[in-house]
Order: structure tokens, then sequence, then C-alpha cells
């Protein structure tokens, strides 16, 4: 696959139909190991002066491990395509089936050294610039503690610069 580095700023695609709909694959690298999970919970914009994408991970997911031992981690959008493959990858646990890449039937490939697939449509590459549990107490809309975490297994808001773009030459 050939990549055009592009501007952020230059994205022309809705993010809501991106995250919320398309879905992403939030993908790290850890001890030369790479693993990756499916998103549909993110936000994009500016803050502090930078282009920013927030994501969203639970305590739980193994993928959490290799984000929290990166300085970086990509983004990987398909368009709408691959989510058969995306399905597999947000529901089934790197830790207990390590080949779960391999199964999904993408290709891992390296974007100036970051771990990206070969069949996304757009890459971003992401900065790690501020991590917080989200805490009970600070829910004003109370319903959404039950709704979303009966669990009580909060997620984990990453706030990230996104550094570089990428998008899939056709």
């Amino acid at each position: 696959m050939n990549w055009k580095k592009i501007s952020v700023k230059d994205l022309d695609r809705n993010v809501f139909r991106m995250i919320g709909d398309e879905w992403m694959l939030v993908t790290a690298e850890k001890d030369g190991k790479v693993n990756t999970m499916t998103a549909s919970w993110g936000a994009m914009g500016i803050m502090w002066g930078k282009t920013v994408a927030t994501v969203y991970l639970r305590p739980q997911r193994y993928t959490k491990e290799f984000v929290d031992a990166s300085e970086t981690f990509t983004l990987s959008f398909f368009g709408g395509g691959e989510k058969k493959a995306m399905g597999l990858l947000g529901s089934v646990s790197g830790k207990d089936q390590p080949d779960k890449i391999e199964k999904s039937g993408l290709h891992v490939t390296e974007i100036d050294g970051h771990p990206a697939f070969e069949e996304a449509s757009l890459v971003l590459v992401c900065r790690k610039l501020y991590v917080q549990e989200m805490k009970p107490e600070c829910f004003l809309a109370k319903e959404e503690i039950d709704r979303w975490y009966p669990e009580k297994d909060f997620h984990f808001m990453y706030m990230a610069e996104i550094l570089d773009a990428y998008a899939a030459e056709k």
C-alpha cells in the first residue's frame, strides 16, 4: 500500500460517521508485538492548540496495556469496509487469541515506524498527551452509569495529538 501524508486539517470526512458508524482500530506496539481493538467511541478536535483525537479504553482491554506502554498509537479507518474483521477484533482479546489479527484477514503494516493496517483508507498517528479514568462521581447524567457501566469498569480517556495523517493512495 502506498500512503500519502496529508494535513489533518484537510480531512473532509464526517468524524461522527467515521467513529460511530464505520468504527476504527486503535493499535499500539509493546515489546515488538502489535495489538489492536475496534472502537466506536471517540472524538476529534482542537485542544491546547493541537489537533487531537480522544479514545476510550476499558481497563480490562488487552490493547490498553499496549497503549499505556507506548508514547504513540494509531487510529485506522476503513471507510465502512472490513466490518466483519473489525467485529472480530473488537470481540476477541489478543491475550486469549494472540493470532486474532491474522484470523481477521487484515494485515499489519508500518507507517513511519507506527503499526497500522494495509487495508485502511486513513491512518492517524497519535501521541498521548493526557489520560484519566472516568469516575462515577464526575457523571452529571447518573443514568449513564447504569446503562453503560453495570460492571463499574469505567473507561480511561486518552487524549492524543494527531501527529500525522496518511491517506491510502489508490
